[in-house]
C-alpha cells in the first residue's frame, strides 16, 4: 500500500519541480548544488529557518505592542476602553443572536408593544449591541501600528539594499547568467525576513481581531508566502526583491491611511497604491517576457 501511494506522489513531486519547466536548458538541479561565491545558490533547506525566525517575529511583536504601540496610542488620545456596553435583555438578545442584528420596523414594532419600551430605545439597544462587538478602536490602532513599523523598516533595508544592486537600475540584469546567480548576505536576509514575516502574519490572523475579510488575507498571505518560497528556490530573488520593495512601500502607507481622519491622505494613499500596483504589473510581466525571450 505504501509503495502505491508513493507512485502517484513521485509523479506529482517530479511534475512541480520539473527542469524543463523551471530552468533554462541544459540547466539542472545539480548544477545548482555547486559551489558560488557569498551564500552559494538558494536551497530549499533555507527556507526551514524561517519558522523559528517567524516565532520570534511574532514575540518582538507582543512587546512591540505592549510597551510601544499602547503607550504612543494613549498619548495621542485613543482610550483604553471597550464600547459602550448595551442594557441586558434576555429578549432582545435572543433576536439578535439567533434572529436578525437589524430588525425591520416590523419586528421593531413588535418588540416594543412585548417590552413596552418605545422603538426608539429598541433600536438604540442593537445599535449599542452590535457596536458591543466590535474591537476596540486601541487594538486596531496597536495592530496596524506594528504592520507600519515592519513594512517601513524592510522597505528602507530593501531601498539600502537595492541602491548598489546592478538589478535595480538595470532590469536585464534580473535574468543576466541565470540561475548562475550566486546569493549575497545582504539578499538572503532581506528574502528571509519577507518570508518570515509572512508566515508570522499566517499564525497571527487567527488571534488577530476577527474582520469580514479574514478569508481574502488567509489566501492572500497563503499565495505570497508561495511566491516567495517559489522564487528564492528557483533562484529568481533579484526580480523578487524589486516585486517585494514595490509591495512594501504602498503597505506602510495603506496602514497610515487606516488611521488617518483625513479624506485627503486616503484618497492620496489609494492612488499610491493603485500606481505601483500598475508598476508592479508591468515590471512582472516585462521580466518574464524578457527572460523567455532571450
Amino acid at each position: 500500500m505504501a509503495t502505491a501511494a508513493q507512485g502517484p506522489l513521485s509523479l506529482l513531486w517530479g511534475w512541480l519541480w520539473s527542469e524543463r519547466f523551471w530552468l533554462p536548458q541544459n540547466v539542472t538541479w545539480a548544477d545548482l548544488e555547486g559551489p558560488a561565491d557569498g551564500y552559494g545558490y538558494p536551497r530549499g533547506r533555507h527556507i526551514l529557518s524561517v519558522f523559528p525566525l517567524a516565532a520570534g517575529i511574532f514575540f518582538v511583536r507582543l512587546l512591540f505592542e505592549r510597551f510601544i504601540a499602547k503607550p504612543c496610542a494613549l498619548h495621542i488620545g485613543i482610550e483604553d476602553s471597550g464600547p459602550y456596553q448595551a442594557q441586558p435583555n434576555a429578549i432582545l438578545e435572543k433576536v439578535f443572536v439567533s434572529i436578525t442584528k437589524y430588525p425591520d420596523k416590523k419586528r421593531l414594532e413588535g418588540l416594543s408593544k412585548q417590552l413596552d419600551w418605545n422603538v426608539r430605545k429598541i433600536q438604540c439597544w442593537f445599535r449599542h449591541r452590535r457596536n458591543q462587538d466590535k474591537p476596540p478602536t486601541l487594538t486596531k490602532f496597536c495592530e496596524s501600528m506594528w504592520r507600519f513599523t515592519f513594512y517601513l523598516c524592510i522597505f528602507c533595508y530593501g531601498i539600502r539594499f537595492l541602491w548598489s544592486s546592478p538589478w535595480f537600475w538595470d532590469i536585464r540584469q534580473c535574468w543576466h547568467n541565470y540561475p548562475f546567480q550566486p546569493l549575497s548576505s545582504g539578499l538572503y536576509y532581506y528574502y528571509i525576513m519577507e518570508l518570515a514575516f509572512y508566515w508570522s502574519l499566517m499564525f497571527s490572523q487567527f488571534t488577530d481581531i476577527k474582520r469580514k475579510d479574514f478569508l481574502i488575507m488567509f489566501v492572500h498571505h497563503l499565495v505570497t508566502i508561495g511566491l516567495i518560497s517559489f522564487s528564492y528556490i528557483n533562484n529568481m530573488v533579484r526580480a523578487g526583491t524589486l516585486i517585494m520593495c514595490l509591495h512594501d512601500v504602498s503597505d506602510f502607507l495603506l496602514e497610515v491611511k487606516t488611521h488617518q481622519a483625513g479624506q485627503l491622505c486616503q484618497i492620496s494613499a489609494c492612488c499610491f497604491y493603485g500606481y505601483t500596483s500598475r508598476n508592479l504589473s508591468i515590471l512582472f510581466f516585462c521580466s518574464i517576457l524578457f527572460y523567455f525571450c532571450q
